[in-house]
């Protein structure tokens, strides 16, 4: 399965409180390829009707704010995540998608996708909404094969590491390499699936030498992009994952031996000793459209 026809990047994804619509105006201008608005983990519950109503509010009245929106709802099987569903798929106004969070089967996605085909359909929504799944739980992460193929709506998976960690009794600052089982299963789910995987953010707001070693850890394993939770750590994470002249030049000349190959009848060739192929040509785009966001 190949989704890269239409891969929009997601290098650097900035995660906001929906409580304030200020720090979304100003998350919006921090240069992150998605702004992910909060109704979940920074919410409390006795706010959450509150932040529900604002986000709802700054969405409808959005005008093209230059960057790819995401609504984090509240999971499946608590007691606001209908409403969060609802609420967002009635709103008329900027393109966005929903972070459904702490998905554990493929049925948690089907629930939200089932319920959105009704609430569009009930609101006249002509557009569908897509969906990211968040793993942050044991269980979520031994189906995330599953789950990434659960929806047509899916289109990115994403590893949550501090829920991820009290799940498994993990503690908070694991020895190095700790989570390259967990990064694998996920990057592996959700290439077999064709849709972007998404490393999980840093536990803290700086930007030091362990915040560093995280990103180009995932960049090296082949992740889309990482979660971020300050506009501080935006700048570094976007350099990271945006390819180089040497990396653009290259996946230029695989997508051109292919077209080559292609207009010869031949289904792969020979480029610098290597055979090309359609397999590569899905990284190859894959690395112009993140170039093409820079």
């Amino acid at each position: 399965m190949d989704n890269t026809t239409g891969f929009r990047p997601r290098r650097c994804c900035l995660s906001v409180p929906g409580t304030d619509p200020g720090k979304i105006d100003k998350a919006v201008r921090a240069g992150a390829d998605e702004v992910v608005l909060d109704l979940e983990d920074s919410v409390p519950p006795q706010g959450k009707a509150a932040a529900r109503e604002r986000v709802v509010e700054w969405l409808a009245a959005a005008d093209d704010p230059g960057v790819a929106l995401a609504v984090r709802v509240n999971p499946p099987g608590s007691p606001w995540c209908h409403a969060d569903v609802e609420a967002c798929a009635r709103v008329r106004g900027v393109p966005f998608s929903l972070v459904l969070p702490k998905v554990e089967t493929v049925g948690d996605v089907a629930f939200a996708d089932r319920l959105l085909t009704g609430v569009e359909a009930a609101a006249g929504r002509s557009e569908p909404l897509e969906l990211q799944a968040l793993i942050e739980t044991a269980t979520g992460l031994t189906r995330v094969t599953e789950i990434a193929a659960g929806s047509d709506r899916l289109r990115a998976v994403i590893l949550g590491y501090a829920d991820l960690a009290a799940s498994l009794g993990r503690s908070g600052n694991p020895f190095p390499g700790a989570w390259l089982p967990s990064q694998h299963a996920v990057l592996a789910a959700a290439r077999a699936a064709g849709i972007a995987a998404v490393d999980g953010p840093h536990l803290g707001v700086g930007t030091g030498e362990d915040f560093s070693a995280e990103v180009e850890c995932a960049v090296s394993l082949g992740f889309d992009g990482k979660w971020v939770i300050h506009p501080r750590q935006v700048p570094p994470v976007i350099n990271a994952f945006t390819p180089d002249d040497g990396e653009i030049q290259n996946a230029r000349r695989v997508l051109d031996a292919l077209a080559t190959a292609h207009g010869d009848a031949s289904g792969a060739v020979e480029l610098d000793g290597q055979m090309i192929d359609e397999a590569l040509a899905v990284a190859a785009r894959r690395t112009l459209a993140k170039a093409g966001a820079a």
